[in-house]
C-alpha cells in the first residue's frame, strides 16, 4: 500500500503508476534526501516533537540506508514513486514504527525543493572548478601568444591587427562573467525551504533555522507558498549553463574555421579528431563540432523548464516533476563539454607562420592610414575618405597599401611622408593600440597578470 494511500479505495492503475513515477530520474538525489532527512530528524528531536532516542535511531538508520544504496544492497522501487518515498519506505522497513515519524512537519513539496537546492549547490561548485581550470589554460595560451599578431575580424572579414593572446583573453572575459553568474545563482538559492510543508507551513513547533544551519544555508525561505512552488533557481542554473555552452560553441566554431585548410591557423590534435568512413584523407574536428551541437540541447533544457513554469498556478503542481530531467541534462552536458574542451584546446597546435602570412590582404592597416592623416591635420572624415580611395586604388592595381610608392601616396594626400612605411607595418600598428583593454603585447601581458590574480583569488575562496 502507498504511504499516502489511506484515502484511496483502490490501487493506482499500473500504467498510471509507471507514468507517475520519477525514481528513474530523481534517484541521483538520494544523498541530498538522506542528509536533509537527518537534519530534519535531529531538529524534530531537539524540539521535542519526537524523542531524542527516536531521532538518533532514524539518523543511524538513514546512514545505513545511504551505505546500502551506495553498495547496491538496497533497491529503489518504481512503485514507491520517487526518491523521497523510496527512502522513507526503506527506513520503515528497517526500524518500523519509528520510521513513520520522520515525515512529521514536512511534505514532499518542501523536501524536493530542499534536495534540488542542495544538489545544485554541489553541481555549481563542480562547474566553477572546471571553469577555473579552463580560465587558467586560457591565461597560459594568452601569455604564450601575447605577441602573435593575427588578423582581427568583423563580419568574418579582416579588419584590424590584433594578437592571438588578445583573442584568447576575450574568451577569458566571457567565462569570467559566466563564473560570476553561477556565483550569483548560488546566492539566490541560499535559502532553506524545509518547514514550508505542502504550502502552508506546519502547526508543530519546529526550528527551521536549526535545519538551515546544519545544512549550511545562510537563511530560510520567507514564504511557504513561494518556497514549494519556486523553481527560479532551477531556471537560473540552466540559464547559467546555456551562457557557458554558448561561449564554448562560439569558441569551437572559431577553432573549426581556423582548422580548415583555407585558414590553417591551427591544427587539431589527432586525439580530438576523427576520420571519414569513405574519404581516407579526412581529419574532422568532431569533438569541437559535437560541443557546438550540444549547445542546442542545453538551450532546449532551458526552454523546457520555462515552458513548464509559464502557466502554473500557486502553489505546488505535479508539472514540477519535469524539472529534474532538464536540470540534470543541462549540468551533465555542460560538465562533459568543458571536461573535453580543456584538453582539446591544450593540444591545439598554432601555425604562427600561416597566421603571419594571412596578415597580407584585407588592408588591416587602413584605419591606421586614416589615423596617420588625422595626425597630419586632416579631419577624420576626410582622412577616412582618402584612405578609402587609396584602398580602392590598391585593389585595382593588386597592391598592398605599404607597397605604394611615395608618388602614388601623394596622389591622394600631399602630407604623406616617408615615415608612412614604418607607420603601416603590422607590428607597429599593433604596438600603438596600447589603451587599457587593447591588443598590444604589453596590454595583453597586463591582462594575463590580472587574470591570474582573479583565478588565484577565486581558487582560494573556493577552498575556504
Amino acid at each position: 500500500m502507498k504511504l499516502w494511500g489511506g484515502r484511496f479505495s483502490r490501487d493506482t492503475a499500473l500504467e498510471a503508476e509507471n507514468f507517475n513515477a520519477s525514481i528513474s530520474v530523481d534517484s541521483r538525489l538520494y544523498l541530498q534526501d538522506i542528509e536533509g532527512s537527518k537534519a530534519h530528524a535531529l531538529m524534530l528531536g531537539k524540539c521535542g516533537i519526537i524523542s531524542t532516542d527516536e531521532a538518533a535511531e532514524i539518523i543511524n538508520a538513514l546512514e545505513e540506508i545511504r551505505l546500502e544504496l551506495e553498495s547496491g544492497s538496497a533497491d529503489l522501487k518504481n512503485d514507491a514513486e520517487d526518491i523521497h518515498m523510496n527512502i522513507e519506505k526503506l527506513l520503515i522497513e528497517k526500524i518500523g514504527e519509528t520510521g513513520k515519524k520522520l515525515h512529521t512537519a514536512r511534505s514532499r513539496n518542501d523536501q524536493v525543493a530542499l534536495d534540488l537546492k542542495m544538489y545544485l549547490r554541489e553541481e555549481i561548485h563542480k562547474i566553477l572548478k572546471l571553469l577555473t581550470e579552463l580560465e587558467a589554460l586560457l591565461l597560459d595560451k594568452a601569455e604564450e601568444h601575447a605577441g602573435t599578431i593575427m588578423p582581427g575580424y568583423t563580419h568574418m572579414q579582416k579588419a584590424q591587427p590584433v594578437t592571438l593572446g588578445h583573442h584568447f583573453m576575450a574568451y577569458f572575459e566571457m567565462f569570467k562573467r559566466d563564473m560570476g553568474r553561477f556565483r550569483d545563482c548560488l546566492k539566490r538559492m541560499d535559502a532553506m525551504p524545509l518547514g514550508s510543508c505542502a504550502l502552508a507551513g506546519t502547526t508543530y513547533p519546529i526550528d527551521r533555522k536549526m535545519v538551515a544551519d546544519i545544512l549550511k544555508f545562510s537563511d530560510i525561505t520567507q514564504n511557504s507558498i513561494d518556497a514549494v512552488s519556486d523553481r527560479d533557481f532551477v531556471i537560473e542554473y540552466i540559464s547559467c549553463c546555456t551562457f557557458v555552452m554558448m561561449h564554448l560553441s562560439r569558441f569551437c566554431e572559431e577553432l573549426i574555421i581556423w582548422n580548415t585548410e583555407e585558414f590553417g591557423y591551427i591544427e587539431m590534435d589527432d586525439g580530438y579528431s576523427t576520420g571519414s568512413s569513405i574519404m581516407p584523407q579526412k581529419k574532422n574536428p568532431d569533438v569541437a563540432e559535437l560541443i557546438r551541437g550540444k549547445t542546442g540541447r542545453v538551450y532546449g533544457d532551458l526552454i523546457s523548464i520555462l515552458t513548464v513554469m509559464k502557466g502554473l498556478p500557486l502553489s505546488y503542481n505535479k508539472d514540477l516533476q519535469e524539472d529534474k530531467e532538464a536540470v540534470f541534462d543541462a549540468g551533465d552536458t555542460l560538465k562533459s563539454c568543458i571536461s573535453v574542451f580543456i584538453p582539446m584546446l591544450a593540444s591545439v597546435t598554432v601555425n604562427r607562420e600561416k597566421i603571419m602570412n594571412n596578415l597580407k590582404g584585407g588592408f588591416l592597416n587602413a584605419t591606421d592610414l586614416a589615423d596617420y592623416l588625422v595626425k597630419k591635420g586632416l579631419p577624420f572624415r576626410d582622412a577616412h575618405e582618402a584612405a578609402g580611395e587609396m584602398v580602392k586604388y590598391c585593389i585595382a592595381h593588386n597592391k598592398e597599401l605599404i607597397e605604394l610608392s611615395m608618388d602614388e601616396f601623394r596622389k591622394f594626400s600631399c602630407c604623406i611622408e616617408e615615415e608612412i612605411y614604418e607607420f603601416l607595418r603590422p607590428e607597429v600598428c599593433l604596438s600603438r593600440r596600447d589603451t587599457e583593454g587593447g591588443p598590444s603585447e604589453q596590454r595583453v601581458r597586463e591582462a594575463v597578470l590580472r587574470g591570474r590574480e582573479f583565478v588565484n583569488r577565486f581558487a582560494e575562496a573556493a577552498d575556504q
